[in-house]
């Protein structure tokens, strides 16, 4: 009874666009587009694909972003205890070894050019064995242009470089400060290794495994009036990026947080201060609370993408179970501030030519 239904009604309507074209003659031309669209998709769905798609739907897919550059925390677990980190140790899970590779393979097929490991401190899984498989396996079998990781450091060992640095194009060590009594304000410590001593180590290591040295630092009531101008330039990063300590409710602030970062907090003055006082660094790269929140592609211990726009992190469905197009529409992934900020530049030590 219902195709029936059906049945007259489609042909009802057709024989209403034959009469409007044929009423309205040469004005009928105009609405030609439209009425062949509706008929098309009325009477033959199996060729919908070839009528032209309504704007709203093309707008749709052009607001899609594409996965350029993303940063994979596959670990929230850390050996160090920094007062502002807004990515805490909420859980210890992390995916098997093959699982995690076949997210990176899907998001390759979606467009990542750049892969970038963080934690947590991504060294302290299987004492860096984890994260040298999957650098390995990005650089190797998925070709990708740019392959880097950000570690306080502390846990990476020369036989590291010795078996992965070949596959590495960029070591991002977080530094906050220069005075060893300010990283142990910050947390940034565990025992009695000197947190500066490890960093020239590092910076030597990189010169001798042909891996591109970078710096990251947050600048936070503790440092923000520290001068870092001779060391930085002694050490001669690629890149030192420079960001504004950020409050991320659940994270590091709120009443389900792990950290209180409250304390951390500088001004946008402040912040501008800092930047000025280092304004003749030519690898300075300053991210500001504004550029970082809804700049970054954040996948987390799941392979979900993390929404930051509200404050907090809210977590898209894991890639692995919807694939990547679906959760990266929950990212709140701001592609044009991804670009304003200059988050794609030069990411392949094959096209750096530097001086090792």
């Amino acid at each position: 009874m219902q195709l029936a239904l059906l049945a007259r009604l489609l042909s009802f309507g057709r024989a209403v666009l034959a009469a409007l074209r044929k009423r309205l003659g040469a004005l009928c031309w105009s609405l030609a587009p439209l009425s062949l669209s509706l008929s098309l998709s009325l009477s033959l769905p199996g060729r919908r694909d070839s009528a032209p798609r309504p704007q709203w739907e093309q707008e749709r897919d052009d607001e899609l972003p594409t996965p350029t550059s993303v940063n994979y925390h596959f670990t929230r677990q850390c050996n160090y205890k920094c007062g502002f980190c807004f990515h805490t140790a909420k859980t210890s899970f992390v995916l098997p070894l093959e699982e995690a590779k076949r997210g990176l393979a899907m998001l390759k097929d979606a467009g990542m050019e750049k892969i970038n490991f963080s934690g947590g401190e991504p060294f302290l899984q299987d004492r860096g064995e984890f994260l040298g498989k999957l650098v390995q396996f990005c650089k190797q079998e998925l070709e990708l242009p740019s392959v880097s990781i950000v570690s306080n450091g502390s846990l990476i060992r020369k036989q590291w470089f010795e078996k992965y640095g070949e596959y590495l194009d960029i070591l991002a060590i977080s530094c906050d400060s220069f005075d060893e009594d300010v990283n142990i304000l910050i947390g940034r410590r565990q025992g009695k290794k000197n947190h500066v001593e490890n960093l020239h180590k590092l910076r030597q290591w990189c010169r001798e495994y042909a891996v591109a040295f970078k710096i990251n630092s947050v600048i936070n009531t503790f440092n923000v009036e520290e001068d870092m101008n001779e060391q930085i330039k002694a050490l001669n990063p690629v890149r030192w990026k420079v960001f504004q300590c950020l409050l991320i409710e659940g994270e590091n602030s709120g009443e389900d947080a792990l950290r209180e970062a409250e304390k951390f907090v500088i001004s946008d003055e402040d912040f501008d201060r800092f930047l000025y006082r280092h304004k003749g660094v030519s690898c300075l790269v300053p991210e500001s609370n504004q550029k970082m929140r809804d700049s970054y592609l954040i996948l987390d211990e799941y392979m979900r993408f993390l929404n930051c726009r509200n404050g907090r992190k809210e977590p898209s469905k894991s890639i692995l179970d919807v694939g990547v197009e679906a959760a990266i529409k929950f990212s709140g992934f701001d592609e044009k501030m991804f670009l304003r900020r200059g988050g794609k530049y030069v990411w392949s030590k094959a096209d750096m030519k530097l001086d090792w």
